[in-house]
């Protein structure tokens, strides 16, 4: 987002967004019946992420249902809603997250809280995290949950250690936004895809981070089981 990087938060906000659809896409396609994805998103960039990740995902042929009960008033963001929108996407209109919208949803994208946050999850995020918690512990009710950038409420270093609600949320699937975060060391889900394709090689090579090369017109990549570069 510097001046040499190039980049308005804009366009890495696109390129986040269509990385978890596609991740969403190759962990869980519509076809074999995970067509309605509930897209749960927090107040900041990452619920920034989620509502640009729900555009691509209803382009491809998802029914994406948004959660979104703490709008951000900015430019960039009504603009994203607007967008969401023009396309008939449902929001739903309630602050708590009601457990109906769950049980309905085939698929959860965790949108919530990203690599800034610090400290407990607040009202009404805290009640919508132990809902799924609860959900995923009842073979009954169990929804896949794929989570952007860092699980909500995991120390973006720490990873879940700092309440019991962080140790208690383990999601399916994890998508690292640029390159896996420390936290990202305690993830034991199936899934771990690396999207956020943009960096250059000399970033690459200035930070050490080692990326994996994407596959051929892929906004992901497979990292499952690889560790975070300390």
């Amino acid at each position: 987002m510097s001046p040499a990087g190039g980049f308005s938060i804009d366009q890495l906000m696109e390129l986040a967004g269509l990385s978890c659809a596609e991740a969403v896409y190759r962990s869980y396609p519509p076809h074999a019946g995970y067509r309605r994805v509930l897209v749960a998103c927090g107040p900041g960039n990452q619920g920034g992420d989620g509502l640009v990740a729900a555009r691509h995902l209803k382009h491809f042929g998802y029914t994406p249902v948004i959660w979104y009960p703490k709008r951000k008033d900015a430019p960039l963001f009504h603009g994203l809603v607007q967008q969401l929108q023009n396309l008939n996407i449902e929001f739903s209109e309630v602050d708590q997250l009601p457990g109906t919208l769950l049980q309905d949803s085939q698929v959860v994208l965790d949108a919530i809280f990203g690599f800034s946050f610090h400290g407990e999850p607040r009202e009404p995020f805290r009640s919508a995290l132990e809902h799924l918690v609860q959900a995923q512990r009842n073979p009954s009710t169990k929804v896949p949950v794929v989570s952007v950038d860092i699980p909500s409420s995991w120390n973006v270093d720490a990873g879940p250690q700092e309440s019991e609600l962080a140790k208690s949320f383990m999601p399916d699937v994890l998508i690292s936004l640029t390159a896996p975060k420390s936290g990202a060391r305690f993830f034991s889900g199936a899934k771990h895809w690396l999207g956020g394709r943009f960096v250059d090689s000399g970033l690459d090579a200035k930070y050490d981070l080692r990326l994996p090369s994407y596959p051929a017109t892929s906004q992901v990549v497979d990292i499952t089981g690889a560790r975070p570069i300390e």
